[in-house]
């Protein structure tokens, strides 16, 4: 029981770091080839390095994270063509992912999906990359309502990997187009168009490729220590030396 308890306690901990760091990747404060070494990763989250390479672990089998020789991991960082191969994949899932919503959405569904879009208007002219995220967002809300498990995994997982895409390619975000566009998906969910919804989807997403897939961003080189900073707000703070070194003993 014991030993179940710590190992929920990692868990969660490997949890938190996971959330943090896939939020910084999507709002592009992680850019691409960012190096995530395991030591920083456990000062600033409190937690051991241990635990801090299982976390980086899952975000490699998500495709976020690149794990290299040496236990070197970084932000991965897709090719033109895996970034377009994405988008592609990702437009045929959420086409499925509408197909199965349409017509049979509940009115308190309905009234989620616009509360998300009212965040997002409410966003425009601020940052690109709070933009992003709740676009995002929202296509990740639309896979959750299928309460399919597998078709959430697979969106989550593909959407956050478009992110990556808009941190290396593109023009800056077009939040009125995201806006305007997510309210025609939501008013043709809600007639039960099929057709129309799986067309506007593909529209939606092919859309948001063309505008990402123009031309490669330069590298900003920042801190990481400074970069995870408030995503790591909400954390446990860094156990003292003594408390560190029983933390690493006891894994």
């Amino acid at each position: 029981m014991v030993r179940d308890k710590a190992a929920d306690a990692s868990s969660d901990k490997a949890g938190t770091i996971c959330r943090a760091l896939r939020r910084a990747i999507i709002e592009q404060a992680l850019e691409p080839g960012a190096r995530l070494p395991e030591d920083a990763l456990g000062e600033r989250f409190g937690v051991s390095r241990t635990i801090a390479r299982h976390a980086l672990g899952q975000l490699a089998a998500e495709g976020l994270v690149e794990l290299r020789r040496n236990r070197i991991a970084v932000v991965a960082t897709p090719s033109w063509q895996e970034a377009r191969d994405t988008f592609d994949i990702r437009i045929e899932l959420e086409r499925l992912v509408v197909r199965q919503l349409s017509g049979r959405l509940s009115k308190a569904q309905l009234a989620t999906l616009r509360a998300h879009v009212d965040e997002e208007d409410a966003a425009r002219g601020g940052p690109d990359a709070v933009s992003i995220r709740l676009a995002t967002e929202f296509h990740i809300l639309l896979a959750q309502m299928t309460e399919s498990p597998i078709l959430i995994r697979y969106v989550s997982e593909i959407a956050y990997r478009c992110c990556l895409t808009l941190s290396l390619f593109g023009r800056p975000h077009s939040s009125d187009c995201a806006v305007n566009e997510h309210h025609l998906l939501i008013d043709a969910l809600e007639s039960g168009d099929t057709e129309k919804v799986a067309t506007l989807m593909h529209h939606h997403l092919d859309s948001v490729a063309e505008r990402a897939l123009v031309q490669q961003a330069k590298p900003r080189g920042r801190d990481i220590m400074d970069i995870l900073a408030p995503y790591a707000a909400t954390a446990p703070a860094a156990p003292s030396a003594g408390r560190k070194r029983r933390l690493d003993a006891a894994e």
